[in-house]
């Protein structure tokens, strides 16, 4: 069965754009929405899987959840404060590549039809767990952004993340992780 994601945003350029990148993908888009008035109700009704949304909108995300079985991944274009993406299940930059936007909404899928989106889940998504690995290297957030060709704030977003779901904040302790969880052997530590 399909996924179906939900994508409010403003922007018909933007909402077009992203509509194309996920036309191939196993995905059932749904009507997107201009604005986040009313969201509540058509979230009821549409029941969506994932929501794709403009922070700048609405980034009260477990307002939006209020019960719902779904994902929330912000859609950025523009610099918004990370404290207000730390709610949010993924961030989509449009400047990220198509393979690593699919591979994100791959990754909330696999979520939501797996689990329950809440913070209890601690297992680490393949993105996490790449960005994880290039961390236990000794990589900066502009290196990882580089080599995975996705941008810093979803790296930022991945590692909070990795964060929230391990309790483990520092490098050396991430980097003892991976090697424990054989991500990584002791030859590619630094």
């Amino acid at each position: 069965m399909k996924r179906k994601v939900l994508i409010v945003e403003p922007s018909e350029v933007i909402v077009e754009g992203l509509k194309s990148t996920l036309q191939h993908a196993d995905l059932k888009i749904l009507q997107p929405e201009a604005s986040a008035s009313d969201l509540a109700q058509r979230l009821d009704v549409l029941k969506p899987d994932i929501l794709i949304i403009n922070p700048t909108l609405n980034d009260n995300v477990n307002e939006l959840r209020n019960g719902r079985k779904m994902a929330v991944a912000a859609l950025l274009y523009q610099y918004v404060k990370q404290s207000r993406l730390r709610h949010f299940d993924a961030v989509i930059d449009i400047r990220d590549s198509r393979q690593s936007i699919l591979q994100t909404l791959r990754d909330l899928s696999t979520k939501t039809s797996t689990s329950e989106t809440s913070t209890s889940n601690h297992e680490l998504t393949r993105r996490e767990t790449a960005v994880l690995i290039e961390v236990a290297k000794g990589l900066s957030n502009k290196e990882i952004a580089a080599r995975l060709n996705v941008s810093i704030f979803t790296v930022t977003t991945h590692r909070k993340n990795i964060v929230r779901k391990t309790g483990i904040k520092s490098v050396a302790g991430l980097t003892v992780y991976a090697l424990l969880n054989n991500l990584i052997d002791e030859d590619t530590v630094i």
